[in-house]
């Protein structure tokens, strides 16, 4: 895993507490991690940056293992130095892709908890990351719709709604690579006569240099268009979709409804349907903002949860990891001074990459 900050010092500090009230906090996503070593006051003392993490591919000792020379490189960007398992902060906050289930988030706890970085340790799923990144406080609900899609809900007394999420044995339905796989199912079925007509059996093909369907099913059949190229199909799907072509526009409609489903059912299960609560909206199908998606899902949400706020985040998430451990911290909701001065330190400017234009 690379670091993208110098290497620490050959000799520096001793180790030990020495951020009493800090929070060493990781958002560990399938293509990169980031991680921000914060004071107590907010103040971001180091960062560092790596590759993804993908325990179910290494386990979960060697995933959290690799992310040892991070802490390394955070800590010395702020003069300090971990080692023998003594703690650099009172709260580490960790936010992890693949922490879809219970067991998973346990079993990556404790090899957090291992290595020694914090007092206190808590893991959770990525998309608490966005959902505290993108909201004023500890409660609301984030739908992070990227390479894949998933949902949770937060209420300020710590109680969460959230869902499997792996996949279509868990009932999920969308997501970039999902909609890839739809687009080429429905441009197939169009090109050999089994289904209606669509636009997409032309530019499919056509984004690839290939004259048709059969061509490109041949080219991803055996790997001459590589499976880590399909995603670019979906900007393509969506320029289908808004100039009309029925079967896009359907996808698309699809996708906006299964957006404000996640939403709506986690703010029904928190008890947060009659109160205006914050719906973080978050990942790249989203922060994409095409129009008939973007407007489907508000007049969706509007008619479901008319008191839920939309507000789309395209920031850091690692905030929202470092601002949940300073609410632990401080028993609540850390101070509005000290999350200001969180989100203007880190990129994505003071606003913290939050846009209320779905409102």
């Amino acid at each position: 895993m690379g670091v993208s900050v110098p290497e620490p010092p050959a000799a520096g500090p001793p180790a030990g507490p020495v951020v009493p009230g800090g929070v060493l906090a990781f958002d560990a996503g399938n293509s990169k991690t980031d991680v921000a070593l914060v004071g107590p006051d907010g103040t971001v003392l180091g960062t560092a940056r790596g590759g993804g993490f993908h325990p179910p591919v290494t386990g979960a000792a060697a995933a959290v293992d690799g992310l040892a020379p991070l802490v390394a490189a955070a800590a010395a960007a702020a003069g300090l130095a971990p080692g023998d398992g003594r703690p650099l902060v009172e709260q580490v906050s960790a936010c992890l892709a693949n922490a879809d289930l219970p067991v998973e988030e346990q079993a990556l706890e404790a090899e957090f908890r291992r290595h020694g970085w914090g007092v206190r340790t808590r893991v959770a799923n990525d998309v608490f990351a966005l959902l505290r990144a993108g909201a004023d406080g500890p409660q609301g609900v984030a739908v992070v719709c990227g390479a894949g899609i998933n949902c949770a809900g937060l209420r300020a007394d710590g109680r969460t709604a959230r869902f499997p999420a792996v996949g279509r044995i868990s009932g999920d339905w969308g997501g970039g690579a999902f909609l890839a796989e739809e687009a080429v199912w429905w441009a197939a079925r169009a090109w050999d006569g089994r289904g209606g007509p669509t636009s997409l059996a032309r530019t499919l093909p056509a984004h690839f240099g290939l004259p048709d369907m059969g061509a490109l099913i041949e080219s991803l059949h055996l790997g001459s268009v590589p499976s880590s190229r399909r995603h670019e199909l979906v900007p393509v799907l969506f320029a289908a979709a808004e100039e009309g072509d029925p079967v896009a526009v359907r996808l698309v409609r699809r996708q906006a409804e299964e957006v404000v489903a996640l939403a709506a059912v986690a703010l029904e299960r928190l008890g947060l349907l009659a109160e205006e609560t914050v719906v973080v909206l978050g990942g790249g199908v989203l922060a994409a903002r095409r129009p008939l998606l973007t407007e489907a899902v508000r007049e969706l949400l509007r008619a479901r949860a008319p008191r839920a706020v939309p507000r789309l985040f395209t920031g850091p998430p690692v905030i929202g990891a470092a601002l949940l451990g300073l609410d632990l911290v401080t028993g609540g909701a850390c101070p509005p001074q000290a999350q200001a001065r969180l989100r203007a330190a880190l990129p994505g400017g003071a606003a913290g990459g939050r846009d209320t234009d779905l409102e």
